[in-house]
């Protein structure tokens, strides 16, 4: 998958695709992308990790059995990773809480680790939206901390402060229960149609401490209420668009409109089952092999996979590969036309790009960071510009970021 040559003949088939059936694609059709990638600032937001990341027994920075680690962001030209807090929801409890925030403390710990003690010569971590250009002008590669699921605060708002100063720079609200402060997408029946009242203290305390509020995995009302509560613009982390797949994890046009308006930006997610809704029947023998395997439907992740005897992971990965050859999956192609959807629908300034890598994340043609040029390939020909490619890839999220941390200054300022 990390092999240059593969990804470079997928690129020239992407390229050749764009054009007319007689009409070979351009010599310089390549070296065109490629010269435009490695202008741009690409931005993955969201990046999930270990919770063994950054120990003695998982040192990205070297080429690790994931989808994302510093080698393989260098082949793909990746130049900026959101490495993420993320916590499952657990019991609503003190005891669960206590948990959730000691999990929370060592995956920052782990990722501080990573930058500052492990390769502090490849990556660095942007506390500020400025920092990002300027570490990637030095030669290195940026990490950023995200936050997925709020439940680690528990009811302690000042654990919002606390996050901030570790370093994240956003929080998506819920994840895929509901928590203490926002209703999730899933389960659809609400506990608080939106925003808990303590919810609505959490997004106004991010608004002063300069934290982005993450509307992924939300319930489409929470969105709504979220953006009605912030002073500042939103982002939706990792989504993609309902118009294109009805799936519940993806934000539909009404919401996308309201994130427009509210002059957010959805980063569009390239997780296979969100870019393209399979029938019931796929997920049902990937659950019957996975359990077989002790593998749930096969998303227990790479590791999960790597773990198993070889000739069990053989016969495994022969059986997944007999299903997945009944229900092809999702291409950039199919991601890209997220992308073409929400452009067309909110303009070119709030839309970006995400994978969910080694979170589930990844389709064909971009299914580790080492294949990040095939997306740039497939935006030039479609027709974007280079300045509407550097929007996509991270420009759009920057002027987030940075309208963020004005605002903050505003209500910090007494403004």
């Amino acid at each position: 998958m990390r092999n240059r040559t593969l990804a470079l003949a997928l690129a020239a088939t992407l390229l050749a695709a764009a054009c007319a059936p007689d009409e070979p694609p351009p010599d310089d059709a390549g070296t065109e992308a490629r010269e435009i990638h490695d202008r741009v600032l690409t931005i993955d937001s969201h990046d999930d990790i270990p919770g063994t990341f950054g120990t003695a027994d998982y040192n990205a920075c070297n080429a690790m059995d994931r989808q994302v680690d510093v080698p393989a962001m260098r082949e793909g030209g990746l130049d900026v990773a959101f490495f993420i807090v993320y916590v499952g929801q657990g019991p609503r409890t003190p005891e669960g809480n206590e948990n959730a925030l000691e999990q929370a403390l060592r995956k920052f710990e782990g990722i501080r680790a990573m930058a500052e003690e492990q390769c502090p010569d490849q990556i660095e971590i942007a506390y500020r939206a400025d920092d990002v250009q300027r570490i990637r002008d030095s030669g290195k590669l940026v990490s950023v901390i995200g936050i997925e699921n709020g439940y680690p605060i528990g009811n302690d708002i000042s654990l919002i402060e606390r996050f901030h100063e570790l370093g994240g720079r956003y929080m998506t609200l819920a994840h895929t229960s509901h928590n203490d402060i926002a209703d999730s997408s899933n389960p659809a029946e609400p506990e608080h149609g939106g925003l808990s009242a303590f919810g609505e203290q959490v997004v106004t305390e991010m608004n002063r401490v300069g934290m982005m509020v993450d509307v992924s995995h939300v319930s489409k009302d929470a969105a709504l209420h979220a953006m009605r509560v912030s002073r500042s613009p939103v982002i939706a982390s990792h989504s993609s668009t309902r118009a294109v797949a009805d799936h519940v994890r993806n934000m539909d046009d009404e919401t996308l409109l309201a994130l427009q308006q509210n002059g957010g930006v959805i980063q569009i997610v390239a997780f296979d089952g969100y870019v393209k809704v399979q029938p019931a029947s796929r997920s049902e023998e990937l659950d019957t092999l996975g359990n077989e395997f002790g593998i749930p439907g096969g998303r227990g992740g790479r590791g999960a996979i790597a773990a198993l005897p070889d000739s069990v992971r053989v016969e495994y990965e022969r059986r997944r590969d007999e299903i997945m050859a009944r229900y092809p999956g999702a291409t950039v192609a199919d991601f890209v036309d997220h992308i073409d959807h929400a452009v067309r629908l909110i303009g070119i300034d709030h839309v970006g790009i995400s994978s969910d890598f080694d979170g589930g994340g990844g389709v064909t043609g971009w299914d580790d960071a080492a294949e990040t040029f095939n997306v740039t390939v497939e935006l030039l020909s479609r027709g974007y510009s280079e300045e509407e490619i550097a929007k996509l890839w991270g420009q759009n999220l920057l002027r987030v970021w940075r309208d963020v941390e004005r605002i903050a200054g505003e209500i910090q300022a007494g403004a």
